[in-house]
């Protein structure tokens, strides 16, 4: 701080833009990141990537039963569920601690 108590302007604005620049990274490298979420022993998977993009669905033939399309509905939901839950907690890893718990939306 500066004499009477008053933040150096100056110092404020150069860690804010450096902390812009490392939260632009964070982000850049999460939406490369891959993460997947499975459900019914690994019948169906979804991968999304860290910034929760969906990429793909798989689905074991297995699943595939036209009198129960409410299961696969379900398994496809729980996968996606997971797959973002995993995302969520990579995001909340890497950005976190840039932004100090101040709840900054990226």
């Amino acid at each position: 701080m500066r004499p009477g108590g008053m933040p150096n302007m100056q110092q404020l604005m150069k860690q804010a833009q450096q902390m812009q620049r490392k939260l632009e990274a964070a982000q850049a490298e999460l939406a490369q990141q891959e993460l997947t979420g499975t459900s019914g022993n690994g019948l169906v998977t979804v991968t999304v990537t860290g910034d929760g993009a969906p990429r793909a669905v798989a689905i074991d033939p297995k699943v595939v039963d036209p009198d129960d399309v409410e299961t696969l509905e379900d398994l496809v939901l729980d996968a996606f569920t997971k797959a973002l839950d995993e995302a969520a907690r990579v995001r909340d890893a890497k950005i976190g601690p840039l932004t100090g718990g101040m709840g900054l939306p990226f």
